[in-house]
Formats: structure tokens, C-alpha cells, sequence
């Protein structure tokens, strides 16, 4: 099993997940955050620390929002590698909470 970074993440992109996470699975989109499922090892360390409440085990991700399980595998072939915690994205406590933002998803 592995965790997926979900809806809430985009134009949010609060790094507090990365900061914890044993085995840096964590890539970095332009406005998103994604886990890579074969590097995650299921600490749910990163679960918690997410501000926006974003990240679930795969088998809880919200209805509605299971493409994200596939989205994630996709982008963590395609992007970067993130280690460290950066600043948020400037509107983020906007976006908190605003529901179906896939629309706004950069690639």
C-alpha cells in the first residue's frame, strides 16, 4: 500500500510531508505535490503533517478523487525529486479547502 497526495494539494503545495519522510518520495509539480507508490513505504509519517489534509492511504482516498492514485504514479515518473521543506504557494490559505482544483493541476 502507499499514500497519494490528493485535490487539496494543488495551488496549496504545503512541503511539511516532504521534511518527514524516510525514503524522499515526494516529487515536486509546478502548483502539486505527488508520492511516488514504489518508493513510499507506508509510514504514514507524512499523513499528518500535511496542513491541507491532502494525503491519504490509498485505500482512503476520498470518493470521487481516485484518479489521483493513478496521477501520482504518472507525475512521480515525470518529476523532480523534492527533500527539503519550501514556502508554500503565496495563496494557499486561499486555495485550503476549495474542492475540485484538478482543473487548475500544471503538469
Amino acid at each position: 500500500m502507499t499514500f497519494v497526495v490528493t485535490d487539496n494539494c494543488i495551488l496549496c503545495k504545503y512541503t511539511d510531508c516532504v521534511e518527514v519522510c524516510p525514503v524522499d518520495c515526494f516529487y515536486e509539480g509546478p502548483n502539486f505535490l505527488v508520492i511516488d507508490p514504489d518508493e513510499c513505504i507506508d509510514c504514514a509519517l507524512c499523513e499528518p503533517e500535511c496542513p491541507a489534509n491532502a494525503i491519504f492511504s490509498e485505500d482512503e482516498v476520498p470518493k470521487g478523487q481516485e484518479m489521483f492514485t493513478q496521477l501520482n504514479e504518472e507525475l512521480a515518473q515525470k518529476w523532480p525529486n523534492i527533500t527539503e521543506m519550501k514556502e508554500q504557494m503565496p495563496e494557499a490559505a486561499k486555495w485550503d479547502g476549495v474542492e475540485g482544483k484538478i482543473q487548475y493541476l500544471e503538469r
